[in-house]
Order: structure tokens, then C-alpha cells, then sequence
């Protein structure tokens, strides 16, 4: 082969070989996360949200699975949601919407598991899910629609694993395959998503990699917890496609830790606007009480401190270049927001939102 031909044989592959790797365009599938113990419906701005932005997905969490010394591993924080208030003739995005049950599932109850145990708890896992997606989502669309609307295809599940707890995580992954034949997906944080040979690969259809709590939050003063994009830099670095297929869960939540004589007292989640009014800034993220006040059950007295951790849409809009910059998605990726909380949105804008969507789609 002359030196001509090899130049222009490699000049033409190359650009293809990179525009494989990395698609020019990706669709986004448009997706929330609800994660709500209490509360049986949505509020008037989070049924907008979805509507305004044609939300295809709905990752609803159904259930916490714990454990516990005297009954051992049980499930709590069970969803109160019942989702077929909200299906009508007008509402074509709802009724389009693909509701995802996820289960959240503690690392602790991996460490006293065997083989047995974690089928049986597949099983009842599944069993659990039928029940709740039957009871409060499909057999109320079918009445009021007069149409038959499939069961779930997809469960997800939560949980923060370990290099320790591993093996066992896995073989729940596996059995619920088995067990239930639909796809099955989980979410990935940043350490295993970088650590890829020390953690594994879960077994399943896909991942969602959570783009948020990054670091401690009592254990990093002067660092956004949440998101702080340097930290999160260089857990995207690591130069190769991950093996599964991955969608994108980013943050638009903020909350409160508080401290009394620089002993941390509790979390605020919500009501961020009328706590701000009492507050006057210190350093950065950090503020300090200049009026007593109740909130929820804590008691703010003249003088503690709040760091107030908070993701705006600029932070988000450099989180989305990042990830663009070095994670490979696929033709077509969810992009996720968590979670769906008529409080914390009203601190981001529709507009805001779809620009979001859309960024990654560019």
C-alpha cells in the first residue's frame, strides 16, 4: 500500500472511529425522580412540571428495604402515590408517562445475607412491587380509561454498595432478573462508576449515574456536598466507556445543616425563602441565625450557624458540559432530575429546565 492511500485510509477512519464514540447527537427521554414517603398526590406545580415539559418517565420510589433487629429485613418508607388522580382525557402527557418503580435497598442488610435469603427477598421484593403498581397505579387507569394499560417493564433499584457487600448486591441483581423477566436497571454513583475494577460491574440492563452527593456533607466545610463540580471533575475523568449503557440523574434540590455551638443539630429540605429572611451570610455557604425560630422540629436560636447548600442552573449548566465532555452516552439516554418537589422547583424555572433537557440533546 502506497503512502498516499495509507494517509488517506487513516484520515477517513479516525473521525469516524471518534464520531462512533462519541454521538454527535443524543434523544433524551425526559425524566423525574419522586421520592416522597408521605403525601398521596401531586402538587399543583409538580403536575405542571411534568406537563409542561413532556416528561416521558417517572421513577417513582415504591419502597425502602431495611433491616431490623427484631424482624429483620423488612421493607418501610412504603409510597403513598396514587397516581390515577391525575389521568383525564386532556392529560396526553400523563397518560403517555412510563412510571418506573424503584426500590431503595440499605447496603446493611448485604452483610448477613445468603444465597436463600436474598431470592427469597427477591421474591417478596417483586411481590411487594406488583401489589403496590396494581393497587395505586394500573387497576385505577383501567377503570377510569376504559382501556388496559400494560404492567411495568423496567424496576430499578437504589442502593449504595460496597466492595464488601458486592457479591451479595449482585446476586439480588441477578435473581430479580430471573425472577420477574423485565428489565432491570440500577443507579451507579461516582466512586463505582470510577472505580470500575475494585467495585464491579452490577448485572443488570442499565445504569443511572447519580451526578450528585459527592462528598460528606459534615465533613466538608467549605465544599457544596451536593455538587461540587472540581470533586466531580475527577470522577468523570477516567477514559473509557463505561460497559453498560448510562443514563443521567442530576440534583435540583438544596437543603440546610444546622449547628448549635458547632455541634450539628438536623437537616432543613424545604422552605429554604422564609428561612433565608433570618439569616445573614458569614462566609461562603454559611450563615448564621439572627432570629430565633421553629422549623419543623428544630429549634434556630440567634447565633447557630447554616450552611446552606444549593445548585443553581449555572452550576448545572457547567455539571452538563462536564459530563459531556467525558462521559459517552448512547444514541439515546434518560436524563433525570430528582427529585419532583413542588418546594424546591420553585426556585428553578420551566424554561430553565427544558434548556437543561435540551443541552444534552446538542
Amino acid at each position: 500500500m502506497n503512502t498516499l492511500l495509507r494517509f488517506l485510509l487513516i484520515a477517513f477512519c479516525v473521525p469516524a472511529f471518534i464520531s462512533c464514540k462519541h454521538p454527535s447527537h443524543t434523544k433524551v427521554e425526559r425524566a423525574f425522580y419522586y421520592w416522597k414517603s408521605n403525601g398521596h398526590q401531586l402538587q399543583d406545580n409538580e403536575e405542571t412540571y411534568l406537563r409542561k415539559l413532556h416528561v416521558q418517565k417517572l421513577y417513582v420510589k415504591f419502597f425502602e428495604v431495611g433491616y431490623d433487629n427484631t424482624f429483620g429485613i423488612i421493607p418501610t418508607s412504603k409510597t403513598d402515590f396514587y397516581y390515577y388522580n391525575y389521568w383525564n382525557d386532556s392529560d396526553i402527557v400523563l397518560q403517555q408517562m412510563h412510571i418506573i418503580p424503584t426500590i431503595y435497598i440499605k447496603n446493611e442488610i448485604f452483610f448477613k445475607s445468603s444465597k436463600a435469603g436474598l431470592d427469597s427477598l427477591a421474591d417478596n421484593i417483586l411481590f411487594l412491587t406488583n401489589k403496590y403498581y396494581k393497587n395505586l397505579i394500573r387497576s385505577s387507569y383501567e377503570e377510569r380509561m376504559n382501556k388496559e394499560k400494560a404492567a411495568y417493564d423496567e424496576l430499578q433499584i437504589d442502593c449504595d454498595w460496597t466492595a464488601t457487600t458486592r457479591e451479595n448486591y449482585f446476586y439480588l441483581l441477578k435473581s430479580l432478573k430471573r425472577q420477574s423477566n423485565k428489565i432491570i436497571s440500577c443507579t451507579l454513583r461516582l466512586y463505582p462508576y470510577k472505580y470500575q475494577t475494585k467495585m464491579g460491574m452490577p448485572p443488570v440492563d442499565k445504569a443511572t449515574l447519580m451526578c450528585y452527593n459527592l462528598i460528606n456533607p459534615l465533613k466538608n466545610e467549605n465544599k457544596n456536598s451536593i455538587l461540587d463540580l472540581n470533586e466531580f471533575k475527577t470522577y468523570l475523568n477516567v477514559g473509557k466507556k463505561y460497559p453498560l449503557h448510562l443514563d443521567i440523574a442530576l440534583p435540583v434540590y438544596s437543603w440546610m445543616q444546622c449547628y448549635q455551638n458547632n455541634h450539628f443539630t438536623g437537616m432543613i429540605y424545604h422552605d429554604n425563602a422564609s428561612i433565608l429572611k433570618v439569616l445573614e451570610p458569614v462566609d461562603e455557604l454559611w450563615y448564621q441565625v439572627t432570629k430565633d425560630t421553629v422549623i419543623d422540629d428544630l429549634y434556630l436560636r440567634v447565633g447557630d450557624k447554616i450552611k446552606y447548600e444549593a445548585i443553581t442552573p449555572e452550576k448545572l449548566n457547567k455539571a452538563i458540559a462536564l459530563i459531556k465532555d467525558n462521559v459517552q452516552l448512547d444514541n439515546t439516554s434518560t436524563i433525570a432530575f430528582f427529585h419532583l418537589d413542588g418546594t424546591n422547583l420553585k426556585q428553578i424555572s420551566y424554561e430553565t429546565l427544558d434548556s437543561l433537557y435540551t443541552d444534552f440533546s446538542k
